[in-house]
């Protein structure tokens, strides 16, 4: 369960970075770009099998880094 948050928070992290802006801020507003919810994915790791939830933003530019691709 730490894991699956651990992850999450990090994939949370990496959207705010490429976007440039904090969730909610008013500095985001009309950038051209925002955050447009989730996705969900089951990932295998040694400790299991977690779920996360991969952010998407509007314009469907971001990709993660943080996990492998699907194989």
């Amino acid at each position: 369960k730490e894991l699956q948050q651990a992850v999450n928070n990090l994939l949370e992290a990496e959207l705010t970075a490429f976007l440039g802006y904090d969730p909610y801020a008013r500095n985001g507003w009309n950038t051209g770009s925002s955050r447009n919810g989730a996705y969900f994915r089951k990932v295998d790791t040694q400790f299991g099998p977690i779920e996360v939830q991969v952010p998407r933003d509007r314009n469907g530019q971001f990709h993660q880094h943080t996990l492998p691709i699907y194989a």
